[in-house]
């Protein structure tokens, strides 16, 4: 789930925003123990919002020990040792805060959101879970967040239709490994031999003061929330130092290709492309590349598709460019009844044209408009600038990226669009046909070897 891109282009080309550029002004202070406090000031609405990222996702894993992350999101809301459950949501609402947290392949975070008088109380929570947690951690605890986790795990995979496709497609696109070969929720063996001390050791190496960024954002002043700050998480000690990695995915040489039965009505063609990380040089190009195949009802495979030849009922495409890598996905559903390899030849041909020859100078800016108009929603509100400058911290080292990042995307040549099309998405890829119970005659038809 990343929005990344942007600004109205041409509104902005003609309005004073662009001669000063986009900016979301952000101070970086580090406390001797390695935490990392990013503050932006925003006195428009006595409002406060506290973003923690925990630079570990489902990518810190160990083989046979996946969904950990994910685990211990559920267990972080359990209680800690002054905050004893169910104290954390207790007193956010009593203050009128809400919060919630998120897990991925590269990070975990944990965020609070409500009146700026309650931001003690929110730095004092994370405090507390971030120090004082391990005390508190039992079986009962790690057996009650497991058996949610797993129930989650089959509302969204096992029970969903076409959840299951999530559970292959990542040992269809990495090797065994890597750390993005397996989902963000784990597998079911390894929840269920997950003991007590392995959740204490992944807590114990990951959620240490070092690995984490705090970002608040809201009408704060810098100096007395470094004060708080101070007050509250200086006491915790530096955890052990994380050993950088970079894994590495063999270039995909032929297609994969997977057929699933399931109780559905409707067949469904899974592309999924190896691309490239997040701010590669090419990911911009790739995001607009998205918007002209299926971002709007008259981009190229939606209208033929959908509104023209009216021989699938949805269509889709979405990049998604992470630390180490990147996919490029596209979901296209037949009529009920109808077998895939006829979308599937049109959803070829349309990738085929436009790695042939560039979009328009319409599709651009269209594609463009809708892009940095989406961005600019994403960054309406407190909440959603407090995430952007973690995660911009996160990916590039510097929180306030926000005009970088938007003119990388006013950058997008067509002929950037067709190259990255050509490059990426003709070549070989993961294909998963979802078929009716039985209906294998259905599925997408093979495409063999793709140099």
């Amino acid at each position: 789930m990343r929005t990344r891109l942007f600004a109205l282009a041409l509104l902005l080309g003609a309005s004073p925003l662009a001669a000063q550029g986009l900016k979301v002004p952000a101070t970086v202070d580090t406390l001797p123990n390695g935490l990392r406090l990013i503050v932006h000031e925003d006195q428009s609405t006595p409002i406060v919002s506290v973003n923690v990222w925990y630079h570990t996702g489902s990518g810190s894993e160990k083989v046979g020990r996946t969904g950990f992350a994910h685990l211990f999101e559920h267990l972080m809301f359990m209680g800690s040792q002054n905050a004893v459950y169910p104290a954390f949501d207790r007193l956010l609402e009593a203050a009128g805060a809400n919060n919630n947290g998120s897990t991925t392949e590269d990070r975990t975070n944990y965020y609070e959101s409500g009146p700026v008088s309650a931001l003690p109380l929110m730095l004092w929570l994370e405090a507390d879970r971030m120090g004082w947690l391990l005390p508190t951690m039992d079986s009962a605890k790690v057996d009650a967040q497991r058996d949610i986790v797993k129930n989650e795990r089959r509302q969204s995979y096992e029970n969903q239709p076409y959840g299951m496709v999530a559970d292959h497609l990542p040992r269809m696109l990495y090797p065994a490994g890597h750390p993005y070969s397996w989902p963000v929720i784990g597998s079911m063996v390894d929840l269920s031999a997950a003991s007590v001390e392995d959740v204490k050791d992944f807590f114990r190496t990951w959620y240490a003061p070092n690995n984490a960024v705090i970002t608040v954002a809201g009408a704060v002043k810098h100096d007395s929330v470094l004060a708080l700050v101070k007050h509250y998480f200086s006491a915790i000690p530096r955890g052990p130092a994380i050993t950088a990695i970079n894994p590495t995915r063999p270039k995909m040489t032929r297609d994969t290709a997977l057929v699933l039965e399931d109780r559905v009505q409707v067949a469904q063609l899974e592309y999924v492309f190896p691309t490239v990380k997040a701010w590669d040089p090419d990911d911009a190009a790739l995001q607009v590349a998205r918007m002209i195949l299926a971002g709007s009802k008259n981009a190229r495979l939606t209208k033929r598709l959908v509104y023209d030849e009216q021989t699938a009922t949805m269509v889709m495409a979405s990049p998604d460019h992470r630390r180490y890598d990147g996919d490029f996905d596209i979901v296209a559903r037949p009529k009920p009844g109808k077998p895939i390899a006829p979308v599937q030849r049109a959803v070829d041909e349309e990738l085929r044209r436009l790695g042939e020859a560039p979009p328009t100078a319409r599709e651009m800016e269209q594609a463009k408009n809708a892009l940095e108009a989406a961005f600019l929603r994403s960054t309406q509100t407190v909440d959603g600038k407090a995430d952007q400058l973690n995660q911009y911290f996160f990916e590039v080292g510097v929180p306030d990226a926000f005009q970088r990042d938007l003119d990388r995307l006013r950058a997008v040549t067509p002929a950037d669009v067709q190259r990255v099309v050509k490059q990426y998405l003709t070549g070989p890829r993961a294909i998963v046909s979802v078929v009716p119970m039985g209906k294998r005659e259905l599925a997408a038809e093979p495409r063999g070897v793709t140099p």
